[in-house]
């Protein structure tokens, strides 16, 4: 038994145009329509990677549902949507974005969170269907504790990723403090407390055996699922 059959019905069932986005538990995504099913996991499959962009580091990727990465002030759209994976036990550099964004999480992720208030890191693990909102210009960090590629969504107003603000990581938050911005010198400050502290808390690390094991029963209840 396994989800093939629940996959099959959507494609028999959907009417053109219509796309079912099913995250599975081994963190494979599956874009089903009518007659058409597409498996999506460029973390491990070269094949996948074909229309997938670069997602802020090498060896992670994402695929744009609503914008694309050239959105921007002269290219308006008013938010980008779009899937991300997070290969196993990685994590982006960290870095601040120029817009809010909203980040679903699919998996066993974990997120660095500066806190401006406090001048103190706030790291916080994140279980499946954890959505995380980053205001603007919040240093942070998205890591993926498991074994298993990391799906997730994420929503944002106003830019792409090949905007100059979409991710501004230290060494340009440090170039820009070169050229007399102070508001990049202190974002410099927060992101290299971020890179110091992310990779020494063991929040990051992995996952614990409960999770493990509440991963092992929703891999079983997929299978439930999708054989109904």
């Amino acid at each position: 038994m396994s989800i093939a059959p629940y996959l099959e019905h959507l494609k028999r069932t959907l009417p053109s145009g219509a796309t079912v986005y099913y995250f599975a538990p081994d963190g494979v995504v599956y874009a089903v329509g009518r007659d058409c099913l597409r498996r999506l996991d460029p973390t491990r499959r070269s094949e996948d990677c074909v229309d997938m962009l670069r997602f802020i580091d090498a060896g992670q990727y994402t695929r744009y549902l609503i914008g694309s990465a050239t959105t921007s002030d002269e290219n308006p759209t008013n938010a980008t949507c779009k899937l991300g994976f997070v290969r196993s036990h990685s994590a982006f550099t960290p870095h601040a974005h120029g817009a809010e964004h909203f980040v679903l999480s699919m998996g066993y992720a974990s997120c660095g969170l500066y806190d401006q208030e406090r001048s103190t890191v706030a790291h916080v693990r994140l279980i499946p269907g954890s959505m995380l909102h980053i205001p603007a210009m919040m240093p942070h960090s998205f890591n993926n504790r498991a074994d298993t590629p990391l799906p997730l969504v994420i929503a944002n107003t106003g830019m792409g990723i090949d905007h100059e603000d979409y991710a501004i990581t230290a060494a340009m938050a440090a170039e820009r403090a070169r050229r007399g911005d102070q508001v990049a010198a202190r974002l410099f400050e927060a992101l290299r407390q971020l890179e110091t502290e992310m990779a020494t808390d063991r929040v990051h690390a992995t996952t614990s055996l409960r999770e493990r094991l509440a991963g092992w029963l929703r891999r079983l209840a997929s299978v439930l699922e999708g054989g109904a």
